[in-house]
């Protein structure tokens, strides 16, 4: 790399005004990747990867354009500040864009507070391998496993840097290390799949290679000898690794780019109850050691915490500038952007609030019904809140679990599912999602 990423990307700031640009953001990451896959004990694949990728987004007057590039010579830059350009002359107008005011941008952070980045020395990819030929073994020894589709390690780190036209310059560094297994158990037409993994910025805090392993194998032999499920009205407890996926849907119906465009099934209930009176879902940018924190958002604005939903009732959209401007409305600070791409809005860390029961004490109380462990495929209806997905897991009778499920598919609707969700007390505080067990009452299931 020729230059540090703040000279990169003042450099294509000065290139854009040069070639005729109002004003400019420009956006530089360096990363480095590496990543191994063992099986049957042995290396299957590794990989790294290096490089330097910039951005630059042009303002001429309400018409903008982005480019990016990977080559970071001074020739490249002065060829993309006059591409931006002559793209965004060319572009339609658009009264929402432009880049935030000085007031507005986020002045101080604690980059260290929020410990986004690793010190320790990088994995080497021998110790890459370790971890997952023992994650491998780790499955293989569990009894009822055949075989291991994948054992993977991966490490990754990125330096990114921002700095605008309006004064604003900023930067972090981050690190990221997993490990994953996936066990099959049986053989032939009888054959089941299932997972287990860890993602996080400290290698410290990663789980172990062999518990990994072993929680897939488990996971795998559980759910052999699947039948499907009876058709009818049942409760359904989403298993805690998977039912963030119903807080995914009411974060999507609550982004402003969506609530701009009249796509979602939110798009009136500000104001309203749309979770149990008694559930909050908070977002918090600044949890230490969280992949979805960050200091400041993709354009200059301070990111905070903020209340999506207090006691039941929505409180606000996730928003960035230009969703503000067409709504009439405050940025929230949640912009994101690549640097091929403009700013979009999307949510940091969230947590919704934990139940006072274990999911062993709410499968007792359910009754008879489906505990869903993981789903296929779906067909959600973004302006309706129609939901419709393949699930399998476990079946519940007389508030014990009896047999496995797939096979199946379990629908209702989403602002109604929300409305009577009861959580149990077992999210992981340490994920950029923190959402335990739900159970939601009275869902449509479709099996034999």
């Amino acid at each position: 790399m020729s230059l540090p990423l703040d000279a990169l990307t003042k450099s294509l700031l000065q290139a854009a005004t040069k070639a005729g640009a109002d004003s400019a953001e420009a956006k530089a990451v360096q990363a480095t990747s590496v990543s191994v896959d063992v099986r049957g004990g042995a290396l299957e694949q590794a990989e790294r990867a290096e490089g330097v990728d910039i951005g630059l987004r042009v303002f001429v007057g309400q018409r903008a354009a982005t480019v990016s590039a990977s080559d970071t010579s001074s020739r490249t830059i002065e060829e993309m500040a006059v591409r931006a350009v002559a793209m965004a002359r060319e572009a339609p107008e658009d009264p929402y864009a432009g880049l935030a005011t000085p007031d507005q941008l986020a002045q101080t952070w604690d980059i260290d507070a929020l410990e986004l980045y690793d010190p320790t020395p990088e994995p080497s990819p021998e110790d890459l391998q370790d971890d997952a030929a023992r994650a491998e073994a780790a499955a293989l020894g569990i009894q009822g496993v055949t075989q291991v589709q994948s054992a993977s390690a991966a490490y990754g780190a990125q330096e990114v840097f921002t700095a605008m036209s309006n004064g604003f310059e900023g930067g972090y560094s981050r690190t990221d290390r997993g490990l994953s297994c996936v066990a099959i158990a049986g053989t032939g037409t009888g054959m089941e799949r299932d997972y287990d993994g860890d993602g996080r910025i400290f290698q410290s805090d990663l789980r172990s290679a062999e518990d990994i392993g072993q929680s897939a194998g488990n996971r795998a032999v559980e759910r052999m000898d699947a039948r499907k499920p009876p058709t009818g009205a049942y409760p359904v407890l989403f298993d805690e690794r998977i039912s963030s996926s119903l807080i995914g849907h009411l974060l999507s119906a609550v982004n402003g780019s969506a609530v701009a465009r009249g796509a979602s099934f939110l798009r009136d209930a500000m104001g309203e109850a749309v979770l149990p009176d008694h559930l909050s879902l908070i977002e918090d940018p600044h949890r230490p050691r969280t992949s979805g924190s960050r200091p400041f958002d993709a354009e200059g604005l301070p990111t905070q915490k903020r209340l999506i939903v207090e006691n039941g009732v929505l409180q606000g959209w996730t928003l960035d500038l230009a969703n503000a401007r067409k709504l009439g409305l405050k940025a929230t600070g949640n912009a994101a952007r690549g640097t091929s791409s403009a700013p979009a809005p999307t949510n940091w860390n969230v947590a919704l609030t934990q139940g006072s029961q274990t999911r062993a004490e709410l499968i007792r109380e359910m009754g008879t019904g489906l505990l869903v462990t993981s789903m296929i495929g779906s067909t959600i209806n973004p302006n309706t809140g129609d939901y419709s997905r393949g699930a399998a897991g476990f079946w519940i009778e007389n508030g014990e679990i009896t047999h496995t499920i797939n096979e199946c598919t379990i629908a209702g609707n989403l602002r109604d599912m929300l409305r009577v969700m009861v959580p149990a007390n077992d999210a992981r505080t340490h994920l950029s999602r923190v959402v335990p067990s739900l159970l939601v009452e009275g869902m449509t299931l479709a099996g034999a």
